[in-house]
Order: structure tokens, then sequence, then C-alpha cells
């Protein structure tokens, strides 16, 4: 997993609450688990015009003009600025897959359903909870200005907006660590190779019968 320190990063506003990971990617593409390839599917049923499936060529799709990420000036952002209970619904880990895919690193939120919410720690999108009225504050600012860019400092838990004023978030000291250092669940595992090989080992000649 990429390990997550800074973001420097175009904001996309999507004006939406209550997001859920259906939204976020359609049930037909849940057929891979290869955690890429996602990313032009990513918000389909908004991005295109027509019914997506597994393997179409999407650069020739009829698009949605009206839809925030088909809009010139916010193409290449790697920050997602949404409303509350982002990423509700069905579990699926398809749904930070593909958001990462297709470019985000970071989400802003006012809230995030529980699973989604792990998810993104585990396949290394930071997703930061801000109160209401920063939100809001930011949403109207990424509107009024083309190019608004954000710097996601992790290490110091801010966002620093461009007129300077840094906005503070929480995060679990465990989780922060594993974004820094770029372990997801089996990084962290890989970290005791060696005492599961001598484990294995011993086992081994303790009772050899097993490994027959």
């Amino acid at each position: 997993m990429e390990k997550f320190v800074r973001l420097e990063g175009l904001v996309a506003p999507l004006d939406r609450a209550n997001v859920d990971t259906d939204a976020i990617i359609p049930m037909q593409f849940l057929k891979s688990i290869r955690r890429s390839g996602f990313g032009p599917y990513l918000f389909d049923r908004w991005r295109y015009q027509d019914v997506g499936e597994p393997g179409m060529d999407c650069i020739n799709r009829p698009r949605n003009p009206d839809f925030v990420l088909n809009q010139p000036r916010y193409e290449g952002a790697g920050i997602l600025l949404a409303r509350e209970n982002f990423g509700c619904g069905s579990s699926r880990e398809h749904a930070p897959w593909a958001l990462l895919d297709y470019g985000f690193r970071a989400i802003l939120a006012g809230s995030f359903a529980d699973i989604f919410f792990n998810n993104c720690f585990k396949n290394g999108i930071l997703p930061v909870v801000l109160p209401a009225g920063e939100i809001d504050a930011l949403f109207s600012s990424v509107e009024a200005t083309p190019g608004y860019r954000l710097l996601v400092d992790l290490p110091r838990q801010t966002v620093r907006r461009p007129d300077g004023k840094e906005l503070t978030f929480e995060i679990d000291v465990f989780r922060k660590e594993c974004l820094l250092n770029g372990w997801d669940d089996i990084g962290l595992t890989l970290r005791h190779a060696d005492e599961i090989l001598n484990f294995e080992n011993s086992r081994k000649a303790e009772q050899p019968w097993l490994f027959a």
C-alpha cells in the first residue's frame, strides 16, 4: 500500500449527502477482485448517460455534462469533498478501490459510514471528518474558486486552505501509523515474517507428521 504523508491537490466537490457504495461503484462491476481498473466506472450511473458494463471502453461513452467529475475544472482532482454519511450502503471494498484508482487519496466529509470508513484506511485513502460548518465553507470556496487546492497533512492532522487557515482533524493513532508507513493488513502481518518462519520451522521439527 502506498504511504500517505501529505497530499496537496485539486478538490472536487460532490454536493450530495448519503452517497452509498452502489452509487460509488455499481454492483455489475463487482465481479473482479483485482483492486485495479475500477476508476473509469467510478460513479458510473452519474457520470455516463448509458448503462455501464464491465470491460466497456469508457472513452467514447456519452457523459453527463452536469456531473461534477465531467467538468474540466475538476480534472485531475486528488481530494474529494463530500457531505454526511458518505459511503453508506453495502460493505463492498470495491468502493475505495474505485476512488483510489480514479485518483482520490483523501476524502473530506461531515461523516462516513463505518465500514466504508474502515475500508479506506485499509486501501491507502485518508477519510477526514470535519464539522458541518467547515464542510459548508469549503464547498462555497471550491465552487467559487476554479483550481481550488488544499494541503492535507497527516503528521500534523491538518487541512490547510489557500488562505493559510488550518483545519484540524482527529484520527486513531494506529490508523495514522499504518497510513504513514503504507501498512495494509498484509503489510502488518509481514512485519512479523521472521517470527512466523521460526514458528513454522519449530512446528515441523516438533510435529513432522503434520507436514507429511
